[in-house]
């Protein structure tokens, strides 16, 4: 197995200092590049380790900074904070996009900018949708846990990848209704798209650090379970 490295990379979106986090295999060339949109708490250890994960399997991942050079919260009240602070503003598909601009044009590794997917996950998972939505040029875009709503009714329309979503059946924090809307987003634009509900599962199941009861819990068997959809997709498109 190649030794991974990590690498944060420093830089701006809109005027705005941000700094990213590149994880890959050493000595990899021309490979397949991950753009990342982190949980609700960006870019902290469990970000990275899953990163590595996906960097084990010959990705370059870039793990995006949603909220600025130095913003690292440590609670859920502070991550609530900076996170409505962000979403469904302007700033959401802007620094995803300009992270996206970074993972092609960082030069800690070489990545083929015509193989290219967007994972996410919970609060990263809407910011995976809203990049769909703007028209980035991706091969494939895959939530976890992620929200599926959106400000943008019509964006359904720019999406140029396959669309994965990968959910918890028992999610509170995904209602059924806001699961149908997707739906309804997603028909009649001829999208290659897919949502799998994982019966059992709640929130944050892909979390290893997520410990509450009903609500966002870790599901070994399910995360197994998506991240075999997640790689099969990679094995089609990229």
């Amino acid at each position: 197995m190649s030794q991974i490295n990590v690498e944060f990379v420093n830089y701006q979106v809109d005027g705005q200092d941000l700094q990213g986090c590149l994880v890959f295999p050493e000595g990899a060339k021309n490979v397949a590049g991950v753009l990342m949109a982190p949980n609700w708490l960006g870019i902290s250890d469990v970000a990275i380790d899953t990163a590595k994960g996906v960097a084990e399997k010959g990705y370059a991942v870039f793990i995006a900074d949603l909220y600025g050079a130095g913003v690292r919260p440590t609670t859920g009240d502070e991550a609530a904070a900076v996170m409505n602070g962000v979403k469904n503003t302007p700033a959401e598909r802007q620094r995803m996009q300009g992270a996206l601009d970074v993972l092609l044009t960082q030069q800690h590794v070489s990545v083929d900018a015509k193989k290219v997917a967007a994972i996410g996950f919970c609060f990263g998972g809407h910011c995976v949708l809203e990049l769909a939505r703007s028209g980035a040029a991706v091969n494939a875009f895959v939530t976890f846990h992620g929200g599926l709503d959106t400000e943008d009714t019509d964006g359904a329309k720019n999406i140029k990848g396959a669309v994965l979503v990968l959910n918890g059946a028992e999610d509170p924090l995904i209602p059924a209704e806001q699961i149908a809307g997707f739906v309804e987003e997603m028909k009649g634009h001829n999208i290659d798209w897919q949502l799998i509900n994982y019966g059992g599962a709640v929130h944050s199941f892909t979390d290893p650090t997520a410990h509450v009861p009903g609500m966002s819990e870790y599901n070994e068997k399910v995360t197994q379970r998506a991240y075999a959809q997640m790689y099969q997709l990679f094995d089609a498109v990229l």
